[in-house]
């Protein structure tokens, strides 16, 4: 055992000094969190318990605002819409980004790092360019389904429709985000031990049951990232929506997405109080939905 310094002056241990040194490299990244992330949400949660009002300015309601958002139906229908947009497109958005990942991965792709590159850079162009281009292609007037229509003939709805544009803006997002996707799951591909392809391959296996047995199970962490990252995604849907309107005012409105509505509250409106508490409340939600999909997976990893 070591011995304990003592204080030779007082006869009692003499106290270690703390080590500031961590703390001195953290303090930047959590200033910047206090600021950035921190100061935000307390500021938006504090003025969302308060009302603006005609007669006597701003006054305190405690969870009016939220109470009045449960039961708001254009809040309601934007929600439900984006958990049906979550519902159809993340899975589809996954599976393609896997199928992509394992045919990578396989090695049998030829001019592999073209293949990569193609897939990957949709992500890095902006998602209001992004929305724009697709928003022309889908124009039945003056876009490519237009100009199909007049050139055979045909009678192709636009996709900017009502009925379709869910979809329209679903594969816009699809078309980003998938090289994303892509790029987590390959990553975490490369990092599987080459001595299990070769255990596997002496046992006479295939390059699909490989795919299945050893490939997609060490990919369970990478796919919940994927899969948490796109949820996210799903509820904070913005840009598409909001961008497409200008081209399809009929067929998506200015509560389409809670975020629009959000928006529109803020910026329009003039319920800066009433449009804070729509934001915390989807927050909220988006936290819950997140949680349940990492609870259901731990508890599928344990069985």
């Amino acid at each position: 055992m070591s011995a304990v310094p003592l204080d030779t002056a007082r006869g009692r241990p003499r106290r270690r000094r703390r080590d500031w040194t961590g703390l001195a490299f953290f303090a930047p990244f959590l200033l910047v969190f206090a600021v950035g992330v921190v100061a935000p949400l307390l500021y938006a949660s504090g003025l969302s318990l308060f009302r603006d009002q005609l007669i006597g300015g701003r006054s305190f309601v405690g969870l009016g605002n939220y109470l009045d958002a449960l039961t708001d139906p254009r809040f309601l229908e934007g929600l439900s819409r984006v958990a049906l947009f979550l519902a159809v497109q993340v899975p589809i958005m996954i599976g393609l980004a896997l199928l992509a990942a394992l045919a990578l991965d396989s090695g049998r792709v030829r001019a592999m790092k073209f293949m990569r590159l193609s897939i990957f850079v949709p992500y890095a162009v902006p998602s209001v360019v992004a929305a724009l281009m697709w928003g022309f292609i889908y124009g039945d007037q003056f876009g490519l389904v237009g100009q199909f229509n007049e050139a055979t003939g045909a009678a192709l709805a636009s996709p900017l429709a009502p009925d379709w544009v869910l979809l329209a803006i679903g594969n816009v997002v699809t078309w980003q985000f998938l090289g994303y996707n892509m790029l987590i799951l390959y990553a975490a591909l490369r990092s599987i031990p080459e001595e299990l392809y070769e255990a596997a391959a002496i046992d006479g296996a295939g390059e699909a049951r490989i795919a299945w047995s050893i490939k997609v199970p060490a990919l369970k962490p990478a796919l919940w990232v994927a899969t948490l990252f796109s949820i996210i995604g799903s509820f904070q849907l913005f840009n598409e929506p909001n961008v497409l309107r200008s081209l399809a005012p009929a067929s998506i409105s200015t509560y389409y997405t809670p975020n629009m509505y959000a928006y529109q509250l803020a910026f329009n409106a003039n319920q800066v109080t009433y449009s804070a508490a729509v934001a915390v409340l989807l927050g909220a939600v988006t936290v819950v939905v997140a949680y349940l999909a990492q609870w259901m997976t731990g508890r599928g990893a344990r069985r």
